[in-house]
């Protein structure tokens, strides 16, 4: 049992923090302010070769693991991008997975390679107003047609959308009361955002203003049949390959925004001279710090624990989720902390404490909420009642 990174693991974590200290704390303060997508940043990860970190080699991308795309996205939430930085490339890096492990050969050659080359940008539609956690009970459909599916409905909390050209889709293609279990009847698709089809309206949120979050309304949207991943009906199993490497990215990118909040608080208590020493030297100031880094560095544990698992071929469900929870709910204790050593100033924009406080919520809350996870390790790990 060895928990130390590898050579190569300890090159990528090395060089990913090198290259976004090219973009300072004040570009992605600029970016929130101005509500603007780091378009520059993202070009910059593209043209370095990062975006396809976890794709097939024979696609164009680098053929390593979910392990190797945490170390990557916890390293840009570390250098001070937080959410912002890492939500700009979450998409690509883990919602093409069910296309590379359940596309034919004709999709995967003709899907994978632009987005890795940066030519397609993708959003992740699964999520519904009137669903929301409860995936089977989703009611966008796609009918059967000459051809293809036609698709109607509405999907919340899309991010991306505003800059994306391609979606990945889950819809309704036999209705909930024509199949026997409720995870049948769902189909997978990837296909054009096609605007002249799907109203993409933006949501006004607390952080994280860089990358968009949207609601979509899909009217007679057509889709090719060759846009199906996978079996009809099969949509749900499929998606599911996607679900868990989500959570253990989200838990790794949980751990790099609680380490830059961390770094910052550290280094004013240094600094901070008051009553002629610095507050560092109070305990009242070490303890709850100590106190998030060993949170922090558990949690972490158990994310690539389960970043592991998943490159192993092995079930992942219980540690993806407990990594998940445990990262973020760290993180959120680190966000908080550093905003308290801060005082006032922490309030402050210019220490970018509060802008990561602002963004946590979101691995928080996102993709699953925390007291869901909690349901479902109660089940799994516990074996009690299931209470949903």
């Amino acid at each position: 049992m060895d928990f130390s990174l590898s050579e190569e693991q300890q090159t990528i974590r090395d060089a990913v923090l090198k290259h976004c200290a090219q973009f300072s704390p004040e570009y992605w303060l600029q970016h929130d302010h101005d509500a603007t997508f780091p378009h520059d940043f993202y070009k910059s990860l593209v043209d370095a070769g990062w975006l396809g970190i976890a794709m097939p080699a024979e696609f164009g991308g680098s053929g390593l693991g979910i392990t190797e795309a945490s170390l990557m996205m916890q390293a840009i939430a570390e250098s001070g991008a937080g959410m912002s930085g890492a939500s700009a490339v979450h998409m690509p890096v883990f919602s093409l997975q069910p296309i590379a492990l359940f596309g034919t050969e004709e999709q995967k050659q003709r899907m994978l390679p632009p987005v890795v080359a940066g030519q397609d940008r993708v959003c992740f539609a699964v999520t519904e107003p009137n669903a929301g956690l409860n995936t089977t009970e989703l009611k966008t459909r796609a009918e059967k047609v000459e051809g293809g599916y036609m698709v109607n409905g509405e999907k919340i909390w899309i991010s991306t959308a505003q800059v994306a050209n391609k979606m990945l889709l889950l819809a309704r293609t036999t209705p909930l009361d024509q199949v026997k279990r409720k995870t049948e009847g769902l189909s997978l698709f990837y296909t054009d955002l096609d605007r002249s089809k799907i109203e993409v309206r933006l949501i006004h949120k607390m952080g994280r203003h860089a990358v968009d979050s949207n609601m979509l309304f899909i009217s007679d949207l057509f889709v090719p049949e060759e846009d199906r991943i996978g079996a009809e009906g099969q949509g749900f199993k499929i998606i599911l390959h996607g679900m868990n490497p989500e959570r253990i990215l989200i838990g790794a990118e949980s751990v790099g925004i609680g380490r830059a909040a961390i770094a910052r608080a550290a280094r004013y208590a240094r600094e901070r001279i008051v009553f002629n020493r610095p507050i560092g030297m109070n305990q009242g100031i070490q303890h709850p710090l100590a106190k998030c880094w060993a949170q922090l560095e558990a949690a972490n544990l158990m994310v690539f624990k389960a970043a592991a698992l998943f490159d192993q071929g092995k079930e992942c469900g219980v540690e993806a989720n407990a990594g998940k929870y445990l990262a973020a709910e760290a993180a959120f204790e680190a966000c908080h902390t550093a905003m308290l050593t801060l005082g006032g100033m922490g309030y402050a924009q210019e220490y970018h404490i509060e802008r990561l406080m602002r963004e946590v919520f979101i691995p928080r809350t996102a993709p699953i909420s925390p007291h869901m996870i909690l349901n479902f390790l109660a089940e799994k790990v516990l074996d009690l009642p299931k209470s949903y």
